[in-house]
């Protein structure tokens, strides 16, 4: 069995910070979340991964490098514009041959991994085995609607008006059946080639098709809220660790983990948090739920619920919270604007200014 992870996307929801990095490479608690899936992958005893890569393939490749400090061997896919994920599958059709494949959204997070669906599915082997969750408003997803009988009777993508509330979640399991279906759909109103229409061939011919209500944890890292609340998740697993410095007027509550390098200076750190290498952190306050990557400087400020990226500082500035910080941002005070009121009023007026 093999793994197909889609790497190819630009990130318009995530911007400015995918302007300059694949949102597949932002990090959660410090680590990417791509590395969160390719972790996922290996755990499942999937070791041939192959990824479908874009415009940022080239940063994509130099933090996977060749898979081998994830255990995987890892070969590159590239994917001239992104044209849908049944287009995904149709140009690895080489590298997947007659194999079995997981096919694994790359910016997508999935708490408790995939062992147990890949389990399932080698036990079963159903044509394609998809894996669901339920939604508030399914209008941004792919959804699914069951039948009376327990099966799922047909799929649309993004529909403005749904028919149920169960959502595709981007995790997918195939038998090479599936390449026939690719190569039968045909571009959508978007100009894709969705995966629903080719899992809806699928169920018309009719091949089976089985699915899995997901129990744990699931986000599509698409947004900066759904990324907030993924650090979140992952921190409140963090394990506490001190390798860094901290001196005797600093104070540190709660599972905090301070990276090797880092220096906690008269702050106070309180977890679940993730301090990285090099960083510095002086006369300050880091609140819960706050990963700061590696070489950052925070001094004389106050921040929370947040995720701050490498080489960026904070300097002497109020409660920041529920924000995303790229690289190499500095956040300032303002000069001070001199307090003025500017008044143009016409004969027998009244006016009422607070001090």
């Amino acid at each position: 069995m093999k793994a197909l992870v889609l790497s190819g996307g630009s990130g318009t929801r995530l911007r400015p910070i995918t302007h300059t990095s694949p949102k597949q490479l932002v990090p959660v608690a410090n680590k990417p979340v791509l590395y969160y899936v390719l972790e996922d992958i290996a755990r499942a005893g999937i070791t041939d991964v192959g990824i479908v890569v874009g415009e940022t393939a080239y940063e994509i490749q130099q933090a996977v490098g060749d898979g081998g400090k994830f255990g995987l061997d890892v070969t590159y896919l590239p994917q001239e514009a992104p044209l849908g994920l049944a287009h995904a599958v149709l140009i690895a059709r080489d590298y997947l041959g007659d194999d079995d494949f997981v096919m694994y959204l790359g910016d997508n997070f999935v708490l408790g991994g995939i062992s147990g669906l890949v389990e399932e599915f080698r036990a079963r082997r159903p044509d394609a085995h998809l894996l669901l969750t339920r939604v508030a408003d399914p209008r941004g997803f792919g959804v699914a609607e069951i039948g009376p009988d327990g099966r799922i009777t047909g799929l649309e993508e993004k529909p403005q008006q749904p028919r149920s509330d169960m959502a595709l979640v981007g995790i997918y399991l195939f038998t090479p059946v599936v390449h026939e279906a690719v190569r039968a759909v045909t571009p959508s109103w978007r100009g894709e080639l969705e995966i629903t229409h080719a899992i809806q061939w699928l169920i018309d011919h009719p091949y089976d098709v089985r699915f899995s209500t997901i129990s744990g944890y699931w986000k599509d890292t698409g947004n900066p809220q759904d990324m907030l609340e993924v650090n979140r998740s992952v921190l409140e697993g963090l394990e506490p660790r001190v390798e860094g410095e901290v001196d005797d007027a600093s104070e540190i509550v709660g599972r905090v983990r301070i990276d090797a390098g880092a220096r906690v200076r008269g702050s106070r750190i309180v977890g679940p948090a993730v301090i990285g290498s090099g960083t510095v952190i002086t006369g300050s306050y880091v609140g819960p739920y706050t990963s700061i990557a590696e070489n950052c400087r925070i001094e004389a400020s106050e921040i929370e619920f947040s995720i701050v990226l490498r080489d960026s500082r904070l300097s002497w500035i109020r409660r920041v919270q529920r924000s995303l910080i790229g690289r190499n941002v500095r956040v300032t005070p303002a000069p001070r604007v001199p307090a003025g009121t500017c008044l143009i009023l016409g004969d027998d007026s009244k006016v009422e200014i607070p001090l």
